[in-house]
């Protein structure tokens, strides 16, 4: 067992309320999540970067290693990217405080959170500091296990969001698709 895979059970473990995946992201869900990244649009931010395989994946697609900021809530994890990825801007905080990190122009938010389980305030905030932080043509990227966009329909409505989905990823535990965000360009 990999020591990635022994550390991602054990917080299944000893924190359930926040580590809600059954197994770490797949190979096939990691390289959708990060298509069309492009290192000369700027930067990246990562939500719930748990033991980093969508992190692997965008720095895979040539992103500059501090261009990326991962931001995770759990202390483990965060010690285990910092070590494994030593020059990425791990923050550990909420995803709901996103804009005190001041970012702007960013080309994607890449979000490995539980998005749909979690309250619609609680997704509002991630949202709201997430588009504040994009470039106007920049993209929310979320992934889901289920049949309908990853995005409350009320907020969809809110910020007028528009999207489109990736086909399903079968080789994932559980299949799953991806959703790309974005917004109307003024």
């Amino acid at each position: 067992m990999s020591k990635d895979l022994r550390l991602f059970i054990s917080q299944i473990m000893s924190r359930p309320h926040e580590v809600v995946a059954l197994a770490p992201s797949s190979d096939g869900l990691c390289q959708e999540m990060v298509a069309g990244l492009d290192p000369a649009k700027g930067p990246v931010i990562e939500l719930g970067a748990g033991t980093g395989n969508i992190t692997r994946a965008i720095l895979g697609r040539g992103i500059a290693p501090e261009m990326l900021h991962s931001v995770e809530m759990n202390p483990m994890f965060c010690t285990h990217l910092c070590d494994a990825f030593p020059r990425v801007n791990v923050h550990q905080m909420s995803a709901c405080d996103l804009d005190d990190l001041g970012l702007k122009n960013v080309q994607a938010v890449i979000s490995g959170l539980p998005l749909l389980s979690m309250p619609i305030a609680v997704q509002r905030d991630i949202l709201r500091g997430s588009f504040n932080s994009l470039a106007p043509e920049g993209s929310f990227v979320q992934f889901t296990y289920g049949p309908n966009p990853s995005v409350h329909s009320d907020l969809r409505k809110e910020l007028t969001l528009s999207w489109t989905r990736s086909d399903k990823i079968w080789r994932n535990l559980p299949p799953a698709r991806v959703y790309r965000f974005t917004r109307p360009v003024h």
